[in-house]
């Protein structure tokens, strides 16, 4: 058996220490961006009377992880796909493993753009695996500048006529259709019909995928067809996910957003993994 974690903070951390205690094959995939590491000082959590810095506890952990024999693999994660096991795209190539375990937080972004709330589910999507069947033959645009922007514009280029990308201010990546200037609004009537820049141009287009920063846990449920609610990633009580072999730990889960809570939900996930294992 194999499995993959993604995040490196407390709650992935918990689940591979317990997976990987069971001689279980443990791989943690991190881009160094857990919450954790903006936190000062943390002065409420056991066995430190002193009080410990994020970085430091975040440092220690992965440590620990690697002491017991882990993996440790410093990536973006760009998207996930699930046939009877799953395999995650990366800006270092792909990845495969019989259990998948969401613990990167809600790290999900939307742009303050006006439009775009109103739009969501009438031409507003936030996963192209998803819906990029309803937009065969269409002009569509994805909002973003990152990797994760640019798996999804890649994805959409199979099935549109055209995929323009929208960097909103921001510099632009090495694609072939990107459009810089920053967004002023999205209009339409029962669907999105264009987007309206700050210059006072129009743009007409017939869908908006947003993909900002990288894609968080909820994102990655969702292409994997798993059950979301909002920002988080809905679980049973062993952080099992609606899809066999998906967990999600931690912030993604919802619920009380510290590291002991965080460490619980990985303790649980990694003694339903071993528990399945055998």
């Amino acid at each position: 058996m194999k499995v993959l974690i993604i995040g490196g903070g407390p709650a992935g951390v918990s689940t591979g220490l317990y997976t990987l205690r069971a001689g279980i094959d443990t791989t943690i995939i991190t881009n160094n961006k857990s919450a954790l590491l903006k936190a000062e000082k943390i002065d409420n959590y056991y066995g430190f009377a002193e009080g410990i810095s994020g970085e430091e506890l975040y440092k220690n952990g992965l440590d620990g992880f690697k002491r017991l024999g882990g993996k440790v693999i410093d990536a973006e994660v760009t998207g996930a796909g699930y046939d009877e096991c799953f395999t995650l795209s990366t800006d270092r190539g792909e990845l495969g493993a019989d259990v998948l375990v969401l613990a990167n937080g809600v790290s999900r972004k939307a742009p303050d753009i006006k439009g775009l709330k109103e739009f969501e589910g009438r031409g507003v999507s936030y996963c192209a695996v998803c819906d990029a069947f309803f937009y065969r033959g269409k002009r569509v645009a994805v909002i973003g500048n990152g990797e994760y922007a640019l798996h999804e514009a890649h994805i959409l280029k199979k099935t549109s006529s055209e995929v323009i990308l929208l960097t909103n201010g921001k510099n632009a990546p090495e694609y072939e259709n990107c459009d810089s200037r920053k967004i002023k609004a999205i209009e339409g009537g029962e669907g999105v019909e264009r987007v309206v820049f700050e210059d006072g141009e129009g743009m007409e287009i017939s869908g908006i995928f947003v993909a900002i920063g990288t894609a968080g846990a909820a994102d990655i449920a969702v292409k994997l067809g798993a059950l979301t609610d909002g920002r988080y990633v809905k679980t049973d009580e062993n952080m099992l996910t609606s899809i066999p072999g998906l967990y999600a730990v931690g912030d993604c889960a919802g619920g009380l957003m510290q590291v002991s809570k965080a460490v619980c939900d990985g303790a649980k996930a990694g003694t339903d993994i071993v528990r399945r294992s055998k």
